[in-house]
């Protein structure tokens, strides 16, 4: 079943570029990955098939494989158990198998905590003109896909419209303050670590990614402030995944996500018939269909196994 949008009896939060989120009490939140598809910060006016539970169950596999070192917000990715939990629910199952995730509720920092292991992307554009990332300056002589050793750690501004701003460091401690920098930092870094181990042992590369943290208040006496992982985490959205047995920098690599999506949106550009903003043109089939393709191929390489639309793991 394809989701443009959800309709549940819940309070709605907030709705993002692909995700309705909706609110179950004043601790918990309902997550709804719809198949919405955005690129270049546009929403494309069709779905892609598959998008939608590919999302949420790989960021529930990738939390199941962080566990214990990584405190993330996911209670559950399994209808039946959601709707154990919030009976509400009960009559939307179809809807929502496979594409919802029941978590805890957290004050989200207002940054995109991005690790480059290779420099690819707005990265490379931004350095084969001025040598910089977020202006600041990077080694010279790198080519498009170099590896980068250590990874850079290279924070962005969110937004749920329009595009994402690449800032330095410097500018998010004056956003979110020094030893919350340094925590998020040390968090990106740690789960880039971890999940790029794990995809090298299935053959991919993750080239760069994104994640995003929130603080929530333990239980207890002390009521301390914990940092935990939140939203989507390694998936085609947010992260660059290569083939391993094809990587060869000093060119772009081929990638287990929505580039057939980019490619056909750059060449409309190259052609002067888009002009990189909402509108967005229509996408062919082709295009829907190879775009749908490299979702279930990448969930099947990392988890060893075919989507359930269920989300039984």
């Amino acid at each position: 079943m394809l989701m443009q949008t959800s309709a549940l009896p819940l309070t709605p939060f907030r709705r993002g570029k692909v995700r309705d989120v909706y609110e179950v009490d004043a601790k918990h939140l309902l997550l709804v990955a719809t198949d919405r598809v955005s690129a270049f910060d546009v929403v494309m006016g069709e779905t892609i098939p598959h998008k939608g539970a590919v999302l949420t169950q790989i960021t529930a596999w990738w939390l199941r494989q962080l566990e214990p070192r990584i405190q993330h917000h996911m209670l559950s990715a399994d209808i039946s158990e959601i709707v154990r939990q919030v009976p509400s629910l009960r009559g939307h199952e179809q809807e929502l198998a496979g594409r919802s995730m029941l978590a805890r509720k957290s004050m989200v920092f207002p940054i995109e905590c991005v690790v480059r292991g290779y420099i690819s992307g707005s990265a490379w554009k931004e350095y084969r003109e001025r040598g910089t990332l977020a202006g600041e300056r990077l080694p010279k002589g790198l080519r498009e896909s170099d590896r980068l050793d250590p990874p850079i750690f290279s924070p962005a501004t969110k937004a749920e419209e329009g595009h994402d701003e690449n800032i330095t460091i410097d500018r998010m401690r004056s956003l979110i303050g020094d030893a919350e920098a340094r925590e998020l930092e040390r968090l990106a870094r740690e789960v880039y670590e971890a999940g790029r181990r794990i995809a090298a042992e299935r053959g991919i590369i993750i080239a760069d990614t994104k994640f995003e943290f929130g603080r929530v208040r333990t239980t207890g006496r002390e009521g301390r402030e914990t940092v935990i992982l939140v939203d989507e985490v390694l998936t085609p959205d947010s992260s660059r995944f290569w083939p391993a047995d094809r990587y060869e920098p000093g060119h772009g690599q081929p990638s287990f996500d929505k580039q057939p999506l980019r490619d056909y949106l750059e060449a409309e550009k190259r052609a002067g018939r888009w002009d990189g903003n909402y509108p967005p043109p229509r996408l062919p089939k082709e295009v829907i269909d190879a775009t749908s393709a490299r979702y279930l191929d990448i969930y099947r390489r990392l988890t060893g196994h075919s989507l359930d639309p269920n989300g039984r793991h």
